[in-house]
């Protein structure tokens, strides 16, 4: 799996946000020490998290799983940009045949596990899959037997609130072992001065 942070929202922007309020522009220091501190305040401890809404993430998200896509989807106050099956199983298609014990192989095409059985089971419907490519059948067709844990990759935008939700529920260690790993990159690749604002969040 690989992240990387695309864009983000200057942390003046949020302050700013939060002086609209109280008109105490005069007292901001252009994102500075003092205008972190009134956001973690405002936005944390005080848990007027609206206020978050106005920073915004862009991470590009390559090398997750199917199943994963559909627990990111569960994160309604995000956008996702997702790569097409429909046009990009031709990879799959032009490739050699793979061959059962060939992990390494299929492994540019799957989520592996490490679970001898569950991948065994990954790479013996990626080779159905594959065979009903090459046989001629449509993209939209095939795509009905993908696995789970056939690959693909993503442009993910979200803003701080949402994230710290996201952090929270997906770090934890009841979740789902490839959606913890990617809450802990997304939090490795925020900007070390943004990262005060989700280290409540982190598990």
């Amino acid at each position: 799996m690989q992240v990387t942070l695309l864009h983000h929202t200057p942390l003046n922007i949020c302050s700013n946000a939060i002086r609209t309020c109280w008109q105490s522009f005069d007292k901001s220091d252009n994102g500075g020490e003092k205008d972190r501190e009134l956001i973690d305040r405002v936005g944390n401890k005080f848990k007027h998290a609206s206020t978050l809404e106005h920073l915004n993430y862009n991470f590009y998200i390559k090398g997750i799983s199917r199943a994963l896509l559909q627990e990111l989807a569960r994160h309604r106050i995000a956008s996702l940009s997702v790569k097409s099956t429909r046009y990009t199983l031709k990879e799959l298609k032009e490739t050699e045949l793979i061959e059962s014990g060939d992990l390494e192989g299929a492994g540019r095409f799957v989520k592996l596990t490490g679970n001898e059985a569950v991948d065994k089971a990954s790479v013996a419907a990626l080779i159905n899959l594959q065979a009903i490519l090459k046989s001629g059948v449509s993209n939209d067709i095939a795509k009905y037997c993908l696995p789970e844990s056939y690959l693909t990759e993503l442009t993910w935008s979200i803003n701080a609130r949402s994230l710290q939700n996201f952090i929270s529920l997906r770090s934890d260690k009841s979740a789902l072992w490839e959606i913890r790993e990617l809450a802990k990159m997304l939090y490795s690749v925020l900007p070390e001065d943004h990262k005060y604002i989700f280290e409540g969040s982190i598990k």
